[in-house]
């Protein structure tokens, strides 16, 4: 099944390099697209930066990008990816970093963030210095002190299980060089870590303060499920940050206390049964069997997970190289 639906304008594509392509991924709370086109686009037009957007929307978003193929129209460097199918950020970010043509790539999300003139400061930063991905960080904060204590809770979290200090992870405004995004391995809802994935894989991010945006102030409260999903995600982080080459250390942790915990219940219930005292009919027998075969059903996960690294390892690169004489 074709993947992408609509794609305009199609005259001439990649017939021109240009310096800086500014992703927008349309998924959810979208502003207006053409306001936000023309307020973002003004300090790249001033630094004599060429650039090109490239908006990549989910199948809903049609009446919402239908302007933006009239500002294409009119030649202003603008290009709409609509897929078939409701795919999610990650995939959308992927799609639009293969049809992107230039070598610097800022992601934006399709609400206001950070103050317009902070794409070009990125975009300097980066280019002044040797790192792969310079990520935004909203400072100083001018939201309610709610949106505030959420984040600092969230980032307290996400110190204590990755140990990376990054103050703003979920901005969702980066400046990062092409070749970071088309090798990350991104997926699902961990678009929110691509800072900490890039460090992950060896490329070199930092983070830059920018001005927060006067429309990023108003009071963000969500579902109980948003958060238990988010709790979800930090463990999938941390496993995947911490234990992705050695999964027997992770599953084998788990499943050696579990296993232990059962055995010496059932080494007490053992010696209770050699003592004359029945235990056929006591719950800590059933808590005893349950926690030794989780135990050992969580060595043999971690056992299937070290052969499938083993079998995948002469395939899969580890590191980046940064210099090579």
């Amino acid at each position: 099944m074709e993947l992408i639906k609509v794609l305009r304008p199609e005259a001439g594509e990649g017939a021109q390099t240009v310096d800086v392509s500014v992703i927008v991924p349309i998924t959810e709370r979208p502003e207006d697209l053409v306001e936000l086109y023309h307020e973002y686009s003004l300090p790249l037009l001033e630094s004599g930066r060429t650039f090109e957007f490239v908006f990549a929307a989910e199948p809903w978003c049609g009446p919402l990008v239908a302007p933006l193929h009239e500002l294409a129209a009119q030649e202003q460097p603008i290009r709409v990816l609509q897929v078939g199918q409701t795919m999610g950020e990650a995939a959308l970010l992927r799609l639009a970093a293969a049809h992107c043509h230039a070598p610097v790539i800022v992601t934006l999300p399709a609400y206001r963030r950070v103050q317009a003139s902070a794409l070009a400061d990125l975009i300097q930063n980066l280019a002044d210095s040797e790192d792969d991905v310079v990520t935004a960080r909203r400072w100083p904060r001018r939201d309610s002190w709610l949106n505030r204590l959420q984040s600092r809770v969230f980032h307290m979290l996400l110190g204590g299980l990755t140990s990376n200090r990054l103050h703003d992870v979920a901005c969702g405004v980066r400046a990062m060089r092409r070749e970071v995004l088309l090798n990350l391995p991104l997926y699902g809802d961990f678009f929110r870590f691509l800072p900490l994935l890039a460090a992950r894989e060896g490329y070199a991010v930092t983070e830059l303060s920018v001005p927060q945006h006067e429309r990023d102030t108003s009071t963000r409260v969500y579902g109980p499920g948003v958060y238990l999903r988010r709790v979800i995600d930090l463990l999938g982080l941390f496993f995947l940050l911490r234990f992705t080459e050695k999964p027997l250390r992770f599953f084998g942790l788990i499943g050696s206390v579990l296993a232990t915990v059962g055995g010496g219940v059932l080494a007490v219930l053992l010696y209770q049964r050699l003592n004359g005292q029945g235990i056929a009919d006591r719950p800590m027998l059933l808590l005893g069997v349950l926690l030794v075969v989780l135990g050992i059903q969580a060595v043999a996960l971690g056992l299937v997970g070290e052969i499938i690294v083993h079998l995948h390892a002469s395939g899969r690169r580890g590191y980046q190289l940064l210099h090579r004489d």
